[in-house]
Protein backbone atom coordinates (compact mmCIF):
# COMPACT_ATOMS: atom_id res chain seq x y z
CA UNK A 1 0.00 0.00 0.00
CA UNK A 2 1.06 3.42 -1.07
CA UNK A 3 1.15 6.63 0.92
CA UNK A 4 -2.28 7.57 -0.55
CA UNK A 5 -4.03 4.65 0.26
CA UNK A 6 -2.55 4.67 3.99
CA UNK A 7 -4.58 8.27 3.62
CA UNK A 8 -7.64 7.03 2.55
CA UNK A 9 -7.61 4.41 5.16
CA UNK A 10 -7.38 6.65 7.86
CA UNK A 11 -9.88 9.18 6.53
CA UNK A 12 -12.76 6.39 5.63
CA UNK A 13 -11.75 3.84 8.16
CA UNK A 14 -9.42 4.92 11.20
CA UNK A 15 -10.67 9.08 10.73
CA UNK A 16 -8.37 11.87 11.43
CA UNK A 17 -6.74 11.20 14.81
CA UNK A 18 -8.25 8.29 15.44
CA UNK A 19 -7.33 5.33 16.95
CA UNK A 20 -7.64 1.30 17.67
CA UNK A 21 -7.31 0.18 21.24
CA UNK A 22 -6.41 -3.66 21.38
CA UNK A 23 -6.77 -6.09 24.77
CA UNK A 24 -4.09 -8.53 23.32
CA UNK A 25 -3.98 -11.69 25.15
CA UNK A 26 -2.67 -15.66 24.43
CA UNK A 27 -4.30 -19.05 25.18
CA UNK A 28 -1.86 -21.73 25.40
CA UNK A 29 0.44 -19.89 23.73
CA UNK A 30 -2.27 -18.30 20.92
CA UNK A 31 -2.49 -15.38 20.30
CA UNK A 32 -5.95 -13.17 20.81
CA UNK A 33 -6.46 -9.42 19.77
CA UNK A 34 -9.26 -8.13 21.03
CA UNK A 35 -11.30 -4.92 20.27
CA UNK A 36 -14.20 -2.99 19.92
CA UNK A 37 -15.01 -1.01 16.18
CA UNK A 38 -18.79 -0.59 17.06
CA UNK A 39 -21.98 -1.95 15.99
CA UNK A 40 -22.33 -4.13 13.11
CA UNK A 41 -24.82 -4.86 11.09
CA UNK A 42 -27.07 -7.65 11.54
CA UNK A 43 -29.74 -9.72 13.72
CA UNK A 44 -26.56 -12.68 14.94
CA UNK A 45 -23.38 -12.94 15.32
CA UNK A 46 -22.99 -14.72 11.96
CA UNK A 47 -24.78 -12.15 10.11
CA UNK A 48 -22.38 -9.75 11.49
CA UNK A 49 -19.46 -11.89 10.71
CA UNK A 50 -20.80 -11.75 6.57
CA UNK A 51 -20.71 -7.66 7.30
CA UNK A 52 -17.42 -7.72 8.88
CA UNK A 53 -16.16 -9.71 6.01
CA UNK A 54 -17.56 -7.07 3.17
CA UNK A 55 -17.00 -3.80 5.31
CA UNK A 56 -13.86 -4.44 8.08
CA UNK A 57 -11.56 -6.25 5.87
CA UNK A 58 -9.05 -3.15 6.00
CA UNK A 59 -9.59 -3.40 9.79
CA UNK A 60 -8.39 -7.07 9.85
CA UNK A 61 -5.49 -6.66 7.69
CA UNK A 62 -4.48 -3.38 10.15
CA UNK A 63 -4.61 -5.52 12.84
CA UNK A 64 -3.44 -8.86 11.68
CA UNK A 65 -0.61 -7.92 9.23
CA UNK A 66 2.79 -6.88 9.95
CA UNK A 67 4.08 -4.76 11.76
CA UNK A 68 1.32 -4.83 13.95
CA UNK A 69 0.61 -8.24 13.31
CA UNK A 70 2.24 -11.13 11.78
CA UNK A 71 1.38 -14.19 9.75
CA UNK A 72 0.00 -16.28 12.58
CA UNK A 73 -2.05 -13.28 14.25
CA UNK A 74 -5.28 -14.24 15.71
CA UNK A 75 -7.92 -12.04 17.31
CA UNK A 76 -12.05 -11.17 18.04
CA UNK A 77 -14.00 -8.07 17.00
CA UNK A 78 -16.62 -7.35 19.86
CA UNK A 79 -19.82 -7.58 18.89
CA UNK A 80 -23.71 -7.23 20.97
CA UNK A 81 -24.92 -11.23 21.85
CA UNK A 82 -27.44 -12.88 19.68
CA UNK A 83 -30.03 -12.69 21.96
CA UNK A 84 -31.45 -12.24 25.93
CA UNK A 85 -29.36 -14.70 27.67
CA UNK A 86 -26.06 -14.12 26.01
CA UNK A 87 -23.03 -11.70 27.32
CA UNK A 88 -21.07 -10.75 24.72
CA UNK A 89 -20.68 -11.77 20.80
CA UNK A 90 -17.29 -12.20 18.99
CA UNK A 91 -16.53 -11.87 15.56
CA UNK A 92 -13.08 -14.17 15.28
CA UNK A 93 -10.52 -12.93 12.18
CA UNK A 94 -7.04 -13.97 11.47
CA UNK A 95 -4.13 -13.12 8.97
CA UNK A 96 -6.44 -14.59 6.01
CA UNK A 97 -10.22 -13.82 6.75
CA UNK A 98 -12.48 -14.63 9.40
CA UNK A 99 -13.54 -18.00 11.13
CA UNK A 100 -16.59 -19.58 12.06
CA UNK A 101 -15.07 -20.92 15.66
CA UNK A 102 -12.71 -20.24 17.67
CA UNK A 103 -12.03 -21.87 20.86
CA UNK A 104 -8.56 -20.40 22.12
CA UNK A 105 -10.67 -17.09 20.99
CA UNK A 106 -13.60 -18.30 23.25
CA UNK A 107 -11.41 -18.95 26.21
CA UNK A 108 -9.78 -15.68 25.68
CA UNK A 109 -12.98 -13.56 25.63
CA UNK A 110 -14.74 -15.09 28.63
CA UNK A 111 -11.63 -14.26 30.38
CA UNK A 112 -11.65 -10.31 28.68
CA UNK A 113 -14.86 -10.10 29.85
CA UNK A 114 -14.71 -10.64 33.52
CA UNK A 115 -11.09 -8.80 33.75
CA UNK A 116 -12.78 -5.48 31.92
CA UNK A 117 -15.60 -6.07 34.57
CA UNK A 118 -18.34 -6.77 32.32
CA UNK A 119 -19.00 -9.86 34.17
CA UNK A 120 -19.22 -9.74 37.96
CA UNK A 121 -17.21 -12.81 39.36
CA UNK A 122 -16.64 -14.01 42.71
CA UNK A 123 -13.06 -14.06 44.34
CA UNK A 124 -13.25 -17.42 44.16
CA UNK A 125 -15.33 -20.13 43.06
CA UNK A 126 -17.09 -20.06 39.26
CA UNK A 127 -18.82 -17.76 37.21
CA UNK A 128 -21.16 -18.30 33.93
CA UNK A 129 -20.53 -16.48 30.81
CA UNK A 130 -22.19 -17.12 27.98
CA UNK A 131 -20.24 -16.14 24.61
CA UNK A 132 -22.29 -15.87 21.19
CA UNK A 133 -20.03 -16.89 18.42
CA UNK A 134 -20.74 -17.30 14.70
CA UNK A 135 -21.08 -21.28 14.97
CA UNK A 136 -23.85 -20.33 17.84
CA UNK A 137 -23.94 -20.20 21.63
CA UNK A 138 -21.64 -20.82 23.93
CA UNK A 139 -22.19 -21.43 27.49
CA UNK A 140 -18.93 -21.44 29.33
CA UNK A 141 -17.74 -21.35 33.01
CA UNK A 142 -14.53 -19.47 34.25
CA UNK A 143 -13.37 -20.59 37.21
CA UNK A 144 -11.77 -18.16 39.85
CA UNK A 145 -8.87 -18.27 42.38
CA UNK A 146 -7.93 -15.45 44.23
CA UNK A 147 -9.87 -13.07 42.03
CA UNK A 148 -8.40 -14.17 38.96
CA UNK A 149 -9.59 -16.08 35.73
CA UNK A 150 -7.58 -19.60 36.26
CA UNK A 151 -9.15 -21.19 33.78
CA UNK A 152 -12.58 -21.41 31.64
CA UNK A 153 -14.62 -24.52 30.48
CA UNK A 154 -16.94 -23.88 27.32
CA UNK A 155 -19.44 -26.29 25.63
CA UNK A 156 -19.19 -25.95 22.36
CA UNK A 157 -21.92 -26.49 19.34
CA UNK A 158 -22.39 -30.01 18.60
CA UNK A 159 -19.57 -31.81 16.98
CA UNK A 160 -19.65 -34.79 14.45
CA UNK A 161 -17.83 -36.65 12.21
CA UNK A 162 -17.98 -36.44 8.21
CA UNK A 163 -15.92 -38.35 6.56
CA UNK A 164 -13.29 -41.03 7.62
CA UNK A 165 -10.87 -43.35 5.59
CA UNK A 166 -9.85 -40.39 2.82
CA UNK A 167 -6.30 -41.04 1.35
CA UNK A 168 -4.23 -38.25 0.16
CA UNK A 169 -1.52 -38.55 -1.67
CA UNK A 170 1.47 -35.55 -0.08
CA UNK A 171 5.24 -34.93 -0.27
CA UNK A 172 5.50 -37.17 2.75
CA UNK A 173 4.03 -39.95 1.53
CA UNK A 174 0.37 -40.99 1.14
CA UNK A 175 -1.87 -40.53 4.27
CA UNK A 176 -5.46 -40.88 5.75
CA UNK A 177 -7.47 -38.28 6.57
CA UNK A 178 -10.50 -38.40 8.76
CA UNK A 179 -13.01 -35.21 8.28
CA UNK A 180 -15.02 -34.15 11.30
CA UNK A 181 -16.85 -30.60 12.69
CA UNK A 182 -16.07 -28.55 15.72
CA UNK A 183 -17.78 -25.79 15.00
CA UNK A 184 -15.58 -25.88 12.00
CA UNK A 185 -14.49 -28.78 9.48
CA UNK A 186 -11.00 -30.05 9.78
CA UNK A 187 -9.04 -32.87 8.30
CA UNK A 188 -7.79 -34.85 10.79
CA UNK A 189 -4.44 -36.77 10.50
CA UNK A 190 -2.36 -39.12 12.31
CA UNK A 191 1.66 -38.88 11.96
CA UNK A 192 2.56 -41.70 14.58
CA UNK A 193 4.04 -43.38 11.73
CA UNK A 194 5.13 -40.97 8.82
CA UNK A 195 8.52 -40.46 10.59
CA UNK A 196 6.67 -36.41 11.56
CA UNK A 197 6.79 -35.29 15.11
CA UNK A 198 3.91 -32.26 16.38
CA UNK A 199 6.76 -30.44 17.76
CA UNK A 200 8.53 -26.98 16.71
CA UNK A 201 11.37 -28.16 15.27
CA UNK A 202 9.56 -29.58 12.30
CA UNK A 203 6.87 -26.73 11.80
CA UNK A 204 8.10 -26.15 8.60
CA UNK A 205 7.44 -29.22 7.00
CA UNK A 206 4.02 -29.59 9.07
CA UNK A 207 2.72 -26.50 7.49
CA UNK A 208 3.40 -27.95 3.86
CA UNK A 209 1.55 -31.10 5.24
CA UNK A 210 -1.61 -29.02 6.31
CA UNK A 211 -1.59 -26.97 3.09
CA UNK A 212 -1.21 -30.06 1.19
CA UNK A 213 -4.12 -31.73 2.96
CA UNK A 214 -6.80 -28.82 2.65
CA UNK A 215 -5.65 -28.38 -0.76
CA UNK A 216 -6.51 -31.98 -1.43
CA UNK A 217 -9.88 -32.01 0.54
CA UNK A 218 -11.16 -28.52 -0.07
CA UNK A 219 -13.95 -28.94 -2.17
CA UNK A 220 -14.47 -32.44 -0.80
CA UNK A 221 -18.27 -33.31 0.25
CA UNK A 222 -17.76 -33.70 3.42
CA UNK A 223 -16.70 -30.19 4.56
CA UNK A 224 -20.47 -28.84 3.42
CA UNK A 225 -22.31 -28.07 6.51
CA UNK A 226 -26.01 -29.95 6.46
CA UNK A 227 -27.97 -26.74 7.60
CA UNK A 228 -25.80 -23.47 6.95
CA UNK A 229 -23.53 -23.40 4.20
CA UNK A 230 -21.54 -20.43 5.75
CA UNK A 231 -20.51 -23.12 7.91
CA UNK A 232 -18.71 -24.85 5.32
CA UNK A 233 -15.34 -25.22 3.90
CA UNK A 234 -11.92 -26.74 5.10
CA UNK A 235 -11.05 -24.28 8.03
CA UNK A 236 -7.35 -26.77 8.63
CA UNK A 237 -5.92 -29.41 8.79
CA UNK A 238 -5.33 -31.30 12.48
CA UNK A 239 -1.82 -33.10 12.67
CA UNK A 240 -1.70 -35.60 15.45
CA UNK A 241 0.03 -37.76 17.12
CA UNK A 242 -0.26 -40.12 20.00
CA UNK A 243 1.79 -39.65 23.59
CA UNK A 244 3.23 -42.46 25.42
CA UNK A 245 0.97 -45.13 23.53
CA UNK A 246 -2.27 -43.16 25.40
CA UNK A 247 -4.92 -42.69 22.91
CA UNK A 248 -6.52 -39.55 25.23
CA UNK A 249 -3.01 -38.25 25.52
CA UNK A 250 -2.53 -35.95 22.08
CA UNK A 251 0.32 -33.78 20.82
CA UNK A 252 -1.45 -31.92 17.46
CA UNK A 253 -0.43 -28.96 15.57
CA UNK A 254 -3.51 -27.79 13.64
CA UNK A 255 -2.46 -25.48 10.02
CA UNK A 256 -5.37 -23.50 9.33
CA UNK A 257 -6.47 -20.81 7.10
CA UNK A 258 -3.42 -20.27 4.25
CA UNK A 259 -0.71 -22.04 6.40
CA UNK A 260 -1.10 -20.46 9.64
CA UNK A 261 0.04 -22.81 12.64
CA UNK A 262 -1.81 -22.63 15.99
CA UNK A 263 0.36 -22.75 19.10
CA UNK A 264 -2.36 -23.99 21.28
CA UNK A 265 -3.98 -27.26 20.90
CA UNK A 266 -6.81 -25.67 19.04
CA UNK A 267 -10.46 -25.52 21.15
CA UNK A 268 -12.69 -26.34 18.04
CA UNK A 269 -10.48 -28.74 16.72
CA UNK A 270 -10.05 -30.50 20.11
CA UNK A 271 -13.94 -30.71 19.85
CA UNK A 272 -13.37 -31.73 16.50
CA UNK A 273 -10.83 -34.92 17.62
CA UNK A 274 -13.29 -35.98 20.50
CA UNK A 275 -15.85 -36.61 17.61
CA UNK A 276 -13.36 -38.68 15.79
CA UNK A 277 -12.35 -40.90 19.36
CA UNK A 278 -15.92 -41.15 19.86
CA UNK A 279 -16.79 -42.98 16.55
CA UNK A 280 -13.75 -44.72 16.82
CA UNK A 281 -14.75 -46.13 20.12
CA UNK A 282 -11.91 -44.75 21.63
CA UNK A 283 -13.69 -42.62 24.62
CA UNK A 284 -16.86 -42.45 26.36
CA UNK A 285 -19.14 -39.16 27.94
CA UNK A 286 -17.24 -37.85 30.74
CA UNK A 287 -13.63 -38.97 29.90
CA UNK A 288 -10.92 -36.98 29.80
CA UNK A 289 -9.11 -36.14 27.20
CA UNK A 290 -5.83 -34.68 27.07
CA UNK A 291 -4.47 -32.71 23.85
CA UNK A 292 -1.26 -30.72 23.82
CA UNK A 293 -0.25 -27.78 21.86
CA UNK A 294 3.31 -27.26 20.38
CA UNK A 295 4.21 -24.52 22.54
CA UNK A 296 3.61 -27.02 25.65
CA UNK A 297 0.49 -26.18 27.24
CA UNK A 298 -2.57 -28.38 27.24
CA UNK A 299 -6.39 -28.18 26.64
CA UNK A 300 -8.57 -30.63 29.30
CA UNK A 301 -11.81 -32.15 27.17
CA UNK A 302 -14.61 -34.38 27.65
CA UNK A 303 -18.13 -35.77 25.48
CA UNK A 304 -20.35 -34.38 27.79
CA UNK A 305 -23.24 -36.08 25.52
CA UNK A 306 -24.38 -37.65 22.35
CA UNK A 307 -27.41 -36.07 20.44
CA UNK A 308 -29.04 -36.29 17.46
CA UNK A 309 -27.23 -33.55 16.37
CA UNK A 310 -24.11 -34.92 17.54
CA UNK A 311 -21.44 -34.51 20.54
CA UNK A 312 -21.91 -32.09 22.68
CA UNK A 313 -18.24 -31.79 24.41
CA UNK A 314 -16.56 -29.49 26.53
CA UNK A 315 -13.31 -27.99 26.34
CA UNK A 316 -10.72 -26.16 29.25
CA UNK A 317 -7.61 -24.19 29.10
CA UNK A 318 -5.96 -20.86 30.39
CA UNK A 319 -6.14 -17.33 28.92
CA UNK A 320 -3.75 -14.81 30.34
CA UNK A 321 -3.49 -10.97 28.93
CA UNK A 322 -0.36 -9.52 28.19
CA UNK A 323 -0.67 -6.55 26.67
CA UNK A 324 -2.95 -3.29 26.16
CA UNK A 325 -2.20 -1.67 22.85
CA UNK A 326 -3.20 1.66 21.28
CA UNK A 327 -2.87 1.60 17.09
CA UNK A 328 -2.48 4.78 15.17
CA UNK A 329 -1.58 5.04 11.56
CA UNK A 330 0.11 7.32 9.92
CA UNK A 331 -1.14 8.67 6.39
CA UNK A 332 2.46 9.32 5.22
CA UNK A 333 3.83 5.50 6.37
CA UNK A 334 4.35 4.17 2.94
CA UNK A 335 3.71 -0.02 4.43
CA UNK A 336 0.15 1.11 5.18
CA UNK A 337 -1.96 -1.78 6.37
CA UNK A 338 0.79 -3.72 6.48
CA UNK A 339 2.60 -7.03 5.16
CA UNK A 340 2.90 -10.93 5.62
CA UNK A 341 5.51 -13.16 3.81
CA UNK A 342 4.04 -15.74 4.86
Amino acid sequence: MVAADALRFVAMVLGPGEEIVADDYHTAGEPFRIVDLGGMQGDSVLDRRSWAMANLDDHRRFLCHEPRGHADMYGGMVVPPDGPGGDVGIVFFHKDGFSTACGHGTIAIATWAIDTGRITAPENGEVDVVVDAPSGRLHTVARMVDGRVASVRFTNVPSFVSATGLGVGTSFGHVTADVSFGGAFYASVAIDDLGLTATADRVDDLIALGREVKAALGDHPSVVHPTDGRLSGLYGTIIHETLGGDPLQERNVTIFADGQVDRSPCGSGTSARLALLHHHGRIAPEVPFHNHGVAGDMFTARVVRVTDAGLVTSVEGSAHRHATTTFHLDPHDPIGLGFVFR
